[in-house]
Formats: structure tokens, C-alpha cells, sequence
């Protein structure tokens, strides 16, 4: 199998710059306090410049680190060759194919991609180097050739392109390099799922979709190895490898697929099968020139099998069956089954909650939270009122049904409901109707009173104006007073609204004493003490439906019940909704997300939908249980 290298860098010091832009920027003292940050940069890049690192995992885990802290640099220190950036910083990085071809960029994303790269390097020695003549080996290879494959799909669709941009590149970080590494690390990890079933004695059904899988990853590492820019940027002996690997897992599939037919006596099929995977052998051992030693030996040991195999079938073929062998280009492609799949690497390599920089928060980012808190304040303010109109409309609703009133009086409760009582003692406190026509006879005197003194006003402003008019006459030029409009200007104004207020008022009083004359009758009754002896008892006769009342005044009760649970509910939704709030800090994602705010914001707001659906089920079960209780 094959391992890459690591992409080589130059030494580069990062402390000072970053220090110097703190400084600048924010202050000494914030630089002071952000010293241990700097340090812990310093040594790793530092450590990043040493190859070869004699732990492979201390290395990755190095690359990790390092990438995350990359991440916050890159939303907090702008590395650019303008002005006011920090241009004092170049990254410098060899082609890990070609190493005499390099690039170098006053940006974090050729950085932020050859730390992937290399990331993705280490992971592929990592594979390599367990014992895959053992179960545990091979499984411990499995995942670390998966974690390869995710680190450079990983770096193919968030740096990749970013760090393409420019005149100086290497093909090496191109999103067609790193897609076609993503595949070959999928072959052999494919490739070693494949030894396990062989070394479990697997059907030959089950090992000829496998063995097919591996083909198929390698042939699309080799389409992409055989046209540009990745043509003639490998060694040719990478290019021989994958091609006599594609072969030899076609020739693989071919082999068990075969067997399987052999059981079903297939026998025509069964020769096809088996002459397409000697033809792909010997077509690939043309092009062996510089192939492992170990890898010619396999395909030379197939070979011989499906001979043999072949050999056997034709004679069968011969003296027993006399089928028609068709030609192995009109048969169906051979059934695949992939057993992995790249490794998602977003939560590994997420750095929103690192603490390194995290006094520093730059201004965009700010105003992105800004932005992201008010979404969430509109979402939680018009999911609360919805839940409030959901309650009032409940209580509204059931009072025009007269909703549990009547059921409680059908019982003998002839107690008033709660409010009701308060507001009537409250009355009666006050002294019944005779205090409310004290109250509007007071109110009376209170209007006339006002009405007075607007009339005072008027009369005194319209005297200060005629003899302002009269001085002005008698001794013109003078008379160097303001004229009195403009000085009573603000009175007059105020004396306008007073007296609108006051019309306004009056007609409110007038509809108040209309309507306490028009109630005076049933008003008499807030008198009597207790105010229950007044009421009319709602008894059996007057609520006699038919002789399902007993039915329907449970299914009442029931329906009451459910509406009440349901109310509980929109109370307990309304807490978690504030609890989600609460907790909801999208501040360090939004300091280390790269991309676009609007895609975050988008994911981090999609929290709250399962919620809001919980919220408007409510709200839909409860308008179906008061359709149900008004038709009850």
C-alpha cells in the first residue's frame, strides 16, 4: 500500500507579528495578557518545521493543534499584504510529489491547507504501519486510512480552493489532487476490509463485492491520475501502482464472482467472468515496470487460480453443458458494496471551543452576534405570542360557551369564578351602585369645573392679545414687544389639546352614565350580600338536553381537561424556549467560521425548529379540541 509524505515547509516566526499587531491594535496589556497564547503558537509552528516526528500520532495530534489555532488566527488577525495587516508574514511550502517546486503566499489559507495536507500524510504512515496479518491490525488500518481519506475531503471542500487562489500554488493541495488522495485512501482501506473477509472465509458472493469495491476506488484514484494537472506531476511508479491495483481487484472480483456462479451451474458466465479477469491481468502486467515485488507476486498467484479455474470450466463446458460463453462485453457490471467512508473530520477540527485569542473579538464578529441575537429574539418573541394568543383565545372561546361555568352550576357549584367575585367585592367595598353615582356626580362637578377654567384661559389670552394690538397701534415703532401671537404661541397650542382631551373625556362620560342607566336594574343586584342569593340557580330541568346529557356532559369534562394539559404544556415550551436562549452562546463558532455568517446562521437558527413545531401542534390540537367541545 502507499504512504505520503508530508509537504516541507520553511521557518517562520509568527510571534512577532501577531504580537505587534496586538499591540497596535488593541493594547500592550492585552498583548501581555495573550503572551501564553503566542508562545503556544510559536512552539507550534516551531514543532511543524521538524520533520520527521518519530511518533506519527504525537504528529497528528501536533497537526490538530495546530490547525484549530490557525483557525482563530485566521478570524482575528488579518495576514495580507495591505497596510494595515499583518504583511510582514510569507508561508513558504514544497510540492510533496515535486519537492523542487514550491509556493508562497502572505495568507493563512496555503498554511491552513498544507496543515491538512499534511495532516492527511500523517494519517496515511499512520495505516501503514500497523501489522495487517492480524484482525486487530487491520481494523486499526481501516481507521486510520479513513481519517486520511477525511482530512484531505476535508481540505478539499473548506482550503483547497482558497489556497489555489493566486499565482503561486502546487498541485499537490489542487482539489483534484486531494480528491483523487481521498479516494486512493479509500481503496486501501477497502483493500483491508477485503483481507478480513478473506481471512473470515466469507462467501465468495460477499468477497466479490468487496473485492469489486476496491477495484472501483482505484480506478477513480487512476482517471484522476491520468489527466490534467495531476498527469506526469507523479512518479510513474505511483501511477503503475494504482493501475496494477485496479487491475488486480477487478481480476479479484472476477475470481469469486466466478465461484459463485460455478455453485449455480452458471457454467457460461462463469468463463466469461473468468477470461475478462485473465485478459485485465495480463493487459496490466505490460505496464509492471517498477511495481512492488509483493504486488506483482499477488497478481501472479490470481492469475494462476483463475487459469486454473478456467481451464476446469472449459472442459465442463465441453463435455457436459455446451453452453455458449457470451462475450465478457455484454455482460452486466459486477455487483459492488462499499464498507467505508471518508471520515468526517468537522467535529475533530472544530476550534469553537479553543480559548486560545478569546479576549479578542473583532468587530465584524460582533456585529454578526448582534445580528444572530436578534434572529433569535424575533423568533422567540413571535413564538410567545403566538402561546399568548393560544391562551386568550381559549379563555375567550370557552367564556362565549359559558365554559366551565355552567357545568360547575349543573353540579350545585353556584359560586362566582374567581375574578368575577374579586371584581364584584370590590364594588361592594366601594358601596355598590351608590358609590359609582357619587363617582359620576363628582365627576360632573369635575367637568364643569375644567370647562370654568378653560374658559378663564381663553379670556385672558384673548385680553393680553387686544391690548398688545392696542399698544401697537398707539405707539408703533415704539411698541418693541414680540407680537403676542408669537409669544402665546406654546399656551395657545396647550390650551388647544387641553380642550380636546377635555371634549374627548366628556364623551366618555356621557357613555358611562349612559350605560349605568340603561344597567340600573341588574346593578341593584350588587347589593345584595352574598352577591350568590341574587343569582338564578342553573338546575336540571333547564339543562335537560336528552338522555345522553350525562354522556356529553363527560365528554365536556374530558375535553376540559385535555384543553388544560394542553395550556400546561404551551407554559412549559415558553420556559424552554427561554432556557434555549439562555445557553444558546454562537459567539466562538462565529469567531472560528471561515465562510459565510449566513450558512452558520442558518444551522445554529435550525435549533429551534423542533420547538416551534411543538409550539404550533399545540396550537393546532388545541383549535381542534375547541371545534370538538363547541360542537359537544
Amino acid at each position: 500500500m502507499l504512504a505520503i509524505y508530508e509537504k516541507k515547509t520553511t521557518s517562520l516566526d509568527l510571534y512577532r507579528p501577531l504580537r505587534n499587531y496586538i499591540s497596535m491594535f488593541y493594547s500592550e496589556r492585552e498583548a501581555q495578557n495573550l503572551e501564553d497564547d503566542l508562545q503556544t503558537v510559536k512552539q507550534y509552528r516551531s514543532d511543524l518545521e521538524r520533520q520527521p516526528d518519530p511518533s506519527p500520532t504525537s504528529r497528528r495530534d501536533l497537526l490538530q493543534k495546530y490547525f484549530k489555532a490557525l483557525c482563530l488566527i485566521e478570524t482575528r488577525f488579518p495576514i495580507s499584504p495591505d497596510n494595515d495587516h499583518i504583511n510582514s508574514v510569507t508561508f513558504v511550502w514544497n510540492d510533496a510529489f515535486k519537492q523542487k517546486q514550491k509556493a508562497s503566499q502572505q495568507n493563512i489559507h496555503l498554511e491552513k491547507a498544507a496543515t491538512l495536507f499534511n495532516l492527511g500524510a500523517v494519517y496515511s504512515q499512520i495505516g501503514l504501519s500497523f501489522d495487517r496479518a492480524t484482525v486487530e491490525g487491520r481494523r486499526q488500518a481501516i481507521h486510520a486510512f479513513i481519517a486520511a481519506a477525511g482530512a484531505f475531503a476535508y481540505l478539499r471542500d473548506n482550503a483547497a480552493a482558497k489556497a489555489s487562489v493566486g499565482t503561486s500554488t502546487t498541485v499537490d493541495v489542487s482539489v483534484e489532487c486531494v480528491g483523487m488522495l481521498e479516494r486512493l485512501m479509500l481503496a486501501q482501506a477497502q483493500e483491508c476490509v477485503f483481507e478480513n473477509t478473506i481471512s473470515k472465509g466469507s462467501t465468495p458472493g460477499v468477497s466479490a463485492k468487496i473485492s469489486r469495491q476496491v477495484g472501483l476506488y482505484y480506478e477513480e484514484a487512476l482517471a484522476a491520475l491520468n489527466v490534467a494537472p495531476l498527469k506526469d506531476h507523479f512518479d510513474k511508479g505511483w501511477t503503475a501502482h494504482v493501475q496494477l491495483k485496479a487491475a488486480l481487484f477487478y481480476a479479484e472480483a472476477c475470481y469469486w464472482y466466478s465461484l459463485e456462479l460455478h455453485e449455480k451451474e452458471d457454467i457460461a458466465e462463469e468463463i466469461a467472468r473468468l477470461k475478462s479477469g485473465a485478459s485485465t491481468l495480463a493487459e496490466a502486467k505490460k505496464s509492471s515496470k517498477g511495481a512492488a515485488a509483493q504486488l506483482l507476486d499477488a497478481i501472479s498467484k490470481l492469475e494462476a487460480n483463475i487459469n486454473r479455474n478456467l481451464d476446469r470450466a472449459v472442459k465442463e463446458n465441453d463435455r457436459v453443458y455446451l453452453m455458449r460463453v457470451p462475450s465478457p462485453s455484454f455482460l452486466p457490471p459486477l455487483p459492488a458494496f462499499s464498507m467505508v467512508k471518508t471520515m468526517p473530520m468537522n467535529e475533530l477540527l472544530d476550534a469553537s471551543k479553543e480559548k486560545m485569542f478569546a479576549s479578542i473579538v473583532p468587530d465584524s464578529s460582533a456585529k454578526a452576534l448582534s445580528r444572530y441575537t436578534e434572529m433569535v429574539d424575533n423568533i422567540i418573541r413571535t413564538q410567545a405570542e403566538k402561546l399568548q394568543q393560544g391562551s386568550e383565545l381559549t379563555r375567550v372561546r370557552l367564556k362565549e360557551m359559558d365554559l366551565p361555568d355552567s357545568i360547575l352550576s349543573l353540579e350545585g357549584n353556584l359560586s362566582l369564578p374567581t375574578d368575577l367575585k374579586e371584581d364584584v367585592e370590590a364594588v361592594q367595598i366601594s358601596q355598590g351602585p351608590a358609590g359609582l353615582e357619587a363617582e359620576l356626580q363628582q365627576l360632573m362637578d369635575l367637568r364643569r369645573v375644567n370647562q370654568e377654567l378653560l374658559v378663564q384661559t381663553e379670556e385672558l389670552l384673548q385680553k393680553e392679545a387686544t391690548e398688545d394690538s392696542q399698544f401697537r397701534s398707539q405707539f408703533g415703532t415704539q411698541w418693541t414687544r414680540p407680537q403676542s401671537s408669537t409669544l402665546t404661541k406654546n399656551l395657545q397650542d396647550r390650551l388647544n389639546r387641553f380642550a380636546a382631551n377635555l371634549k374627548q373625556a366628556v364623551d366618555s362620560d356621557a357613555r358611562i352614565e349612559h350605560s349605568v342607566r340603561d344597567h340600573s336594574a341588574l346593578m341593584s343586584i350588587l347589593d345584595c350580600q352574598p352577591i350568590e342569593s341574587a343569582l338564578p340557580s342553573l338546575a336540571r330541568p333547564i339543562m335537560s338536553l336528552d338522555a345522553n346529557e350525562d354522556a356529553i356532559v363527560g365528554a365536556l369534562k374530558q375535553s376540559l381537561r385535555q384543553l388544560e394539559t394542553l395550556g400546561a404544556q404551551r407554559a412549559g415550551l415558553e420556559d424552554m424556549l427561554k432556557e434555549m436562549k439562555w445557553k444558546d452562546d454562537v459567539l466562538p463558532k462565529l469567531m472560528t467560521s471561515a465562510g459565510s455568517y449566513e450558512d452558520l446562521f442558518r444551522k445554529e437558527i435550525a435549533k429551534y425548529d423542533p420547538i416551534c413545531e411543538d409550539i404550533a401542534q399545540n396550537i393546532e390540537g388545541q383549535e381542534q379540541l375547541l371545534l370538538q367541545i363547541q360542537v359537544t
